[in-house]
């Protein structure tokens, strides 16, 4: 998470019609208690049954390890715009083909830039 914090700027165009979740199976306290400490920008959601983690491609038994994190594009409609259903947050490659994903689905506000 703390590559998304350091990149949220130019991934998330810093929140303008971007919206981070990270979604983990560690308790409501725990997530915000580490968002806090770690000053993380983005949301985070509890999970702790993998429910929704599974709904949307993800095996809750990879535990969010190294190269088993989920993401989904959600579009600006509510429509998932693509699955990365094994992304390596440690491969710089990796925020290239989530932000190209991104761009694919949300506006730019005018006069902004990438």
């Amino acid at each position: 998470m703390k590559a998304y914090r350091d990149q949220y700027a130019r991934l998330f165009r810093d929140g303008q019609n971007v919206v981070l979740l990270g979604i983990s199976n560690e308790s409501p306290e725990a997530l915000a208690s580490w968002a806090k400490d770690e000053d993380f920008q983005f949301l985070f959601g509890s999970d702790p049954d993998g429910s929704a983690f599974s709904a949307f491609g993800g095996d809750p038994r990879d535990n969010g390890m190294v190269g088993s994190r989920t993401v989904i594009v959600v579009d600006p409609e509510g429509r998932i715009a693509e699955v990365i259903p094994r992304f390596n947050q440690v491969d710089p490659g990796a925020y290239t083909q989530l932000k190209a994903a991104i761009d694919r689905v949300t506006p730019e506000e005018e006069g902004s830039t990438s």
